[in-house]
C-alpha cells in the first residue's frame, strides 16, 4: 500500500470515529429532550421519585451483559453511570454525601465513578454525619440526597446501621459498584442511602439491622443459609448488619440457629443483586 493511500484510509477512519462522536452528542442530548418530557408527565401523574435503583440495575446488568470488544467494561459502566447520575440530577437536583472516615481517596474515587462530577460531592467525618445529612434533605422528590457509606464495620461509628432502623429514617438503596469484578477501578464495596423511597426500589437483597443483650450469637454458620454478617458490633449487647434474601423477614432471622437471641430486628433497606461477569 502507498503512503497516499495509507494517510487516505486514515483521513477515512477519523472522519468516521468524528461522525459517530458526533452522533453520540446528538443522542445524548435528544435524551434530555426525552427527560424534560417525564418531568412533565410526572408533575401531571403527581410527581415521583427521580431516583430509581431497580430500573439502573435492570440497565447496568444489560449492558454488561452485551459488552463486548476492545473497550475495557470498566469505562462502559462508568460512562454509563455518570449519565444515569447526571440525567437524574437534571431531574431533581442532589447531592452525595459520602462518609470520608475509611479513607478519603477510596471513597472519593467511588463518588467519581457512579456519579461523575456534576453531582455535588460533600464528604463527612462519620456515617452517621452522612446518614443525618440525608435524613435533613428532605424526601427524593423535594430534592432529597443521597449518601455513601463504606459496606461493612467502622470504629468510628460501629452501629451506624442502627441509625437506618426507624420508619422514617434513610433506608439503602443501592450496593455499588454493580458490576463485580477483580481490579475494579472503584472498587470498595459501598452502600447507598435515601430517604424511604415509595416505589422503585431494588428488592433483591434485603437488609437488616439487629441487636441483643449478653453475647453475640455463633454467626459461623448463617452464610450457608444465605444471611451474611456484613458488621457486627459487641459491648453492652450486640449489634448486627445482615444480608438476606429479598423476601426474608424478622422471622426467617429467628429461624436461624442462635437467632433466637435476636431481640430486636429492623429491616434497614434493600438492593439489587450485584452482576457479577462469566469467569
Amino acid at each position: 500500500m502507498s503512503e497516499t493511500k495509507a494517510l487516505e484510509g486514515l483521513s477515512d477512519l477519523r472522519s468516521e470515529i468524528d461522525r459517530i462522536d458526533t452522533e453520540m452528542h446528538a443522542l445524548l442530548m435528544q435524551r434530555g429532550e426525552i427527560i424534560d418530557r417525564l418531568i412533565a408527565v410526572k408533575a401531571r401523574q403527581g410527581g415521583g421519585s427521580a431516583f430509581r435503583p431497580g430500573r439502573e440495575a435492570d440497565m447496568m446488568r444489560e449492558i454488561a451483559s452485551r459488552h463486548h470488544g476492545r473497550l475495557p467494561l470498566d469505562t462502559v459502566e462508568s460512562i454509563w453511570r455518570v449519565i444515569i447520575s447526571t440525567f437524574t440530577y437534571v431531574q431533581s437536583n442532589y447531592s452525595v454525601h459520602a462518609d470520608l472516615s475509611g479513607g478519603d481517596s477510596a471513597m472519593r474515587d467511588s463518588a467519581r465513578f457512579h456519579f461523575g462530577f456534576t453531582v455535588p460531592l460533600v464528604g463527612h467525618a462519620t456515617p452517621g454525619e452522612a446518614i443525618a445529612a440525608v435524613a435533613g434533605s428532605g424526601g427524593p422528590d423535594a430534592g432529597g440526597d443521597l449518601g455513601m457509606i463504606r459496606a461493612g464495620f467502622h470504629a468510628e461509628d460501629a452501629r451506624w446501621w442502627e441509625r437506618l432502623a426507624a420508619a422514617d429514617a434513610p433506608k439503602i438503596i443501592a450496593r455499588l459498584p454493580f458490576v463485580e469484578r477483580p481490579g475494579h477501578p472503584a472498587g470498595t464495596p459501598v452502600f447507598i442511602i435515601s430517604n424511604p423511597l415509595a416505589e422503585a426500589a431494588a428488592t433483591d437483597v434485603a437488609l437488616f439491622s439487629a441487636q441483643g443483650g449478653g453475647a453475640a450469637p455463633d454467626v459461623s454458620g448463617w452464610a450457608a443459609q444465605g444471611c451474611d454478617t456484613l458488621g457486627q458490633s459487641e459491648g453492652e449487647g450486640f449489634s448486627l448488619l445482615l444480608s438476606a434474601p429479598g423476601d426474608w423477614d424478622a422471622d426467617r432471622l429467628k429461624q436461624l440457629p442462635g437467632g433466637a437471641a435476636l431481640d430486636r430486628i429492623a429491616w434497614i433497606g434493600s438492593h439489587a443483586e450485584r452482576f457479577a461477569l462469566p469467569a
